[in-house]
């Protein structure tokens, strides 16, 4: 396993009291793991129909991205941590001055939170990264294309990006600080799991390689083991297990990498949380990313991350034409496949394209496990009454 040992120094507790800025799927999913250690938790959120609110502990209503809110928030738990980059990072650091661990650090998320930062970062630090110009506004007068334009902020899931083919395309962004990015020929998209605990010690998972939909810009199929080879799946681990070291992060990084078609690998981007692109991590690994991102940022040791099985995941999305109250269509015939696991987030209300679940497939072929994950999205299907 690509673990490097340190001794912890951090007794655990169960007694610990954990918060968490975010109540979506991906703190319902690390709420999952928390559970377990028998650890008291609470969300903040600002909607009252959070994932999370069945589960946490407490599930407070109000906005990660205020300060007060933050503050008030804070104040109940021991160590805080986020499922969402898009917080306030001032009011983490006043929280980490009055005692409190906040995990990861506040400088952390201000790097990944604005993609122009993140850049300049790899740029600093010689990361291997697509040619870039920050623009404090929108281009208006660009004559370089195609060229990949991305908001400095605010974008996910698809949203906040899109490539530029002409001056025609220029006219329907939003203004503000952005990134041109160079179009970069594309072999394969990969993506790498790290965790960091306080005491230094690094795991990183076996990369993943994801297919995209090719209008929504999301996720749509991901697999592991990738289909590189060995010494590619070094490099990939090579530098994921640098952009933890150089950040100092304590948590969890997913880092998404293209493989051009010469192939090298440059970083595309990176999160400083759990990730889409880690979810068949539960079923998948002995330990789960959201199970190692608790045990980081609590200093306990940092579990195994072999594969136990090649798995493919499949986001579950909502239909195009369809926007309401969630109905679920299929789910019968996927529960009677073998291998085959169901994780739904408990969104109530369904929009196009809104993630509202995966599915995770284990099988001894890689490729069996993707074409079965891509039949049963074809017939489980997410619509509104």
């Amino acid at each position: 396993q690509n673990i490097t040992h340190m001794q912890s120094t951090t007794p655990f507790s169960g007694a610990v009291r954990l918060g968490i800025l975010g109540g979506g799927q991906l703190g319902k999913m690390i709420i999952d793991e928390v559970m377990r250690y028998d650890i008291f938790v609470g969300t903040l959120d600002p909607s009252t129909q959070a994932s999370t609110a069945p589960y946490a502990h407490i599930c407070r209503h109000g906005d990660f991205r205020k300060r007060e809110d933050v503050l008030e928030f804070g104040a109940d738990f021991d160590v805080l941590t986020i499922e969402i980059e898009d917080v306030n990072t001032d009011a983490l650091r006043e929280l980490e001055a009055q005692g409190k661990r906040v995990y990861p650090q506040p400088d952390v998320i201000d790097i990944f939170r604005d993609k122009s930062v993140q850049k300049e970062f790899y740029r600093k630090h010689a990361i291997p990264t697509s040619d870039f110009v920050i623009l404090e506004n929108k281009p208006t007068d660009w004559d370089d294309f195609p060229v990949v334009w991305k908001a400095a902020t605010g974008g996910y899931d698809g949203k906040g990006v899109k490539l530029l083919r002409g001056k025609s395309d220029l006219v329907d962004l939003p203004d503000g600080r952005c990134v041109m990015e160079e179009l970069v020929p594309i072999a394969k998209e990969i993506g790498v799991i790290v965790s960091r605990n306080v005491s230094g010690e690094i795991a990183v998972f076996p990369p993943v390689e994801m297919e995209f939909h090719p209008e929504a810009n999301l996720v749509e199929l991901v697999f592991a083991p990738a289909n590189i080879s060995a010494e590619q799946s070094a490099e990939a681990e090579r530098l994921a297990r640098i952009l933890a070291e150089k950040t100092r992060i304590v948590g969890t990084l997913a880092v998404e990498l293209f493989l051009d078609n010469d192939g090298n690998f440059i970083v595309n981007e990176s999160a400083p949380r759990v990730h889409n692109s880690g979810h068949l991590s539960i079923e998948a690994c002995y330990t789960s990313q959201f199970e190692q991102h608790v045990r980081a940022i609590l200093d306990l040791p940092l579990g195994d991350t072999s594969l136990i099985m090649p798995a493919a995941m499949g986001n579950v999305v909502g239909e195009p034409e369809y926007s309401g109250k969630v109905v679920y269509l299929g789910a019968e015939e996927l529960l009677r496949q073998r291998g085959v696991y169901l994780h739904l987030y408990g969104k109530t209300e369904t929009r196009p394209y809104r993630k509202m679940g995966h599915i995770t497939c284990l099988h001894k072929s890689t490729t069996q496990a993707r074409e079965i994950v891509r039949s049963l999205r074809q017939t489980f299907k997410i619509i509104a009454q």
